[in-house]
């Protein structure tokens, strides 16, 4: 859901509405449920909520719970995002489990600098150490952008290197949603504002490139679902509408310089 306070603040920061008092009440059971196993797990861990629970624009049952844990193995993780899942179908669509490490935020490279913009203001603590350490925040800028997105390039490898043999209509819904991504930092750079939503961010970047205008309506919309599509239209897609994103995306911003070994950190 789009998050209406995210933007810039006088000072050129960038803003959102995450917080813990926006946290509808609906959904404290499962951040409850899921902090307490987390911190009977044995595990020097921390817990964060990002996404639309964290901005208040949550709809239950329909939302998705989004948690970021510090310090929790993936096999945890990922056992007990099945479980809570289960437990409360009836509030929410699921509960997703990103998982990192403490050093996924330290350095000077542009992953690491994204994953601290990322945490500064885009995730609530709720357990756990905060590693959190920044006080005023991140300037709304291309190095945020980068830090963001410039995996992009690395990520089109990826995707046509799975054309063969992943499920198409999931790898579909990871090149919408990862592209778009991208783009919402292009018009971020070009309009001088920072946004994440996708959907406005394939309007606006319509306007300023329209010849990427119908590619990125069929992304937007497998952005939600890509149900029915093949590796043919996935293929298409990555040459006319990917590709071009990513060679803008290298010339106004620029790209990582290296891969990181864990894919775990891309939770963005």
């Amino acid at each position: 859901m789009f998050d209406p306070l995210e933007g810039v603040t006088v000072d050129g920061l960038i803003r959102t509405g995450a917080s813990l008092g926006r946290i509808p009440n609906v959904f404290a059971p499962v951040l409850d449920s899921t902090r307490d196993a987390i911190m009977s797990s044995g595990c020097d861990a921390s817990l964060y909520v990002y996404g639309s629970v964290a901005t208040g624009s949550a709809r239950s049952p329909k939302s998705d719970v989004d948690l970021l844990t510090i310090g929790v193995p993936s096999d945890t993780a990922a056992a007990l995002s099945g479980i809570v899942s289960t437990r409360f179908a009836s509030i929410c669509r699921g509960v997703e489990l990103a998982v990192g490490r403490p050093e996924d935020f330290v350095g000077d490279d542009d992953e690491a600098y994204g994953a601290r913009v990322f945490l500064h203001h885009y995730c609530v603590h709720l357990a756990g150490m905060d590693h959190d350490h920044v006080a005023a925040g991140f300037p709304a800028d291309a190095r945020a952008a980068r830090g963001f997105n410039g995996d992009i390039a690395q990520r089109l490898r990826h995707w046509r290197g799975a054309l063969d043999h992943q499920q198409p209509a999931l790898l579909g819904r990871a090149i919408a949603r990862k592209t778009l991504l991208a783009v919402a930092g292009l018009v971020s750079v070009h309009d001088r504002t920072w946004t994440t939503d996708r959907e406005r961010a394939a309007a606006r970047w319509s306007e300023i490139d329209p010849g990427r205008g119908p590619g990125l309506r069929e992304l937007a919309a497998w952005s939600e679902a890509a149900h029915g599509v093949d590796r043919a239209d996935l293929a298409r897609a990555l040459d006319i509408t990917v590709a071009p994103i990513v060679e803008a995306f290298a010339n106004t911003i620029g790209l990582w310089a290296d891969a990181k070994p864990n894919d775990a950190r891309r939770i963005r």
